[in-house]
């Protein structure tokens, strides 16, 4: 049965952002490839899901130390505003979503044209304070809770949170929820103490540390995000920009990836 259910939750998701699977070929031909040209160099700003903060940072870092004289520039935000600000003609070279459906947007808006590329997947998990005071066992549980922290409802995060707790059959109050800009915000409000727990990235759960309990979703409970990135149509620098896109789904960038908690990206096929 749960089998089933894990295999439903994938293909629904797959489904949802229609364009994993016609880069999974890609992928998989690409991760086989060299980490990184040796005739790059200038600069780009990726704009990123926050959630991947630590992971592309650590990661950029390493892809400069193997290409001197490029530069990688993050911006980290919500992955909805940040499909909106490239809409707007924000400055950005590379977009990297924690879901497919803001995207999507870019491709049929025209601002992302190559094929995007899925790169990592993710799962969610509760988190709350050290020592878990509310002894929180389940999701059923934050149903009990006067304040729960939950990423805003069109943030990926946040969709994702309602999806799970749909499908888990959890009504909590909307009086007693909090909504956070973004995963990071949404983490934080536990860690500050202004909520009881919150439903948060598996990988925003470790780089929290010891400041936060986590209480484990049951996968065929939980919700696969899956994460694709594209070189943004504007940029002037798509040497770079497919580089460093080379270098997510290789190796070295995988290896890192994983050190933060993300999980591969779903196989071809």
């Amino acid at each position: 049965m749960r089998r089933g259910i894990r295999s439903s939750l994938v293909a629904l998701v797959l489904a949802g952002i229609g364009l994993v699977g016609a880069a999974g070929h890609a992928q998989a031909k690409s991760a086989s490839t060299t980490t990184t040209s040796p005739k790059v160099s200038g600069s780009i700003t990726v704009s990123a899901a926050a959630s991947l903060t630590e992971a592309f940072t650590k990661m950029g870092t390493d892809f400069q130390q193997a290409n001197p004289g490029t530069t990688i520039t993050f911006n980290f935000g919500s992955s909805g505003t940040l499909a909106q600000q490239i809409q707007g003609g924000a400055p950005a070279d590379v977009f990297a979503s924690a879901d497919g459906s803001n995207m999507q947007k870019l491709v049929i808006g025209g601002q992302v044209t190559a094929e995007p590329t899925a790169f990592a997947s993710n799962l969610l998990t509760i988190v709350v304070k050290p020592g878990n005071p509310k002894r929180i066992k389940s999701l059923g549980d934050l149903a009990k809770l006067d304040v729960v922290s939950l990423c805003g409802e069109t943030v990926p995060c946040g969709k994702y949170a309602d999806q799970v707790l749909a499908g888990a059959g959890v009504t909590i109050d909307p009086a007693n929820i909090t909504r956070g800009a973004d995963v990071k915000a949404t983490l934080a409000a536990v860690t500050t103490g202004d909520a009881d727990a919150a439903v948060v990235y598996v990988t925003d759960a470790k780089s929290a540390g010891t400041s936060v309990a986590t209480v484990p979703i049951p996968t065929w409970q939980n919700a696969y995000a899956i994460y694709p990135i594209a070189p943004v149509a504007a940029s002037s620098n798509q040497d770079l920009d497919h580089a460093w896109i080379e270098y997510t789904i290789s190796p070295a960038g995988q290896k890192t990836l994983k050190r933060f908690g993300f999980l591969p990206p779903p196989p071809s096929g």
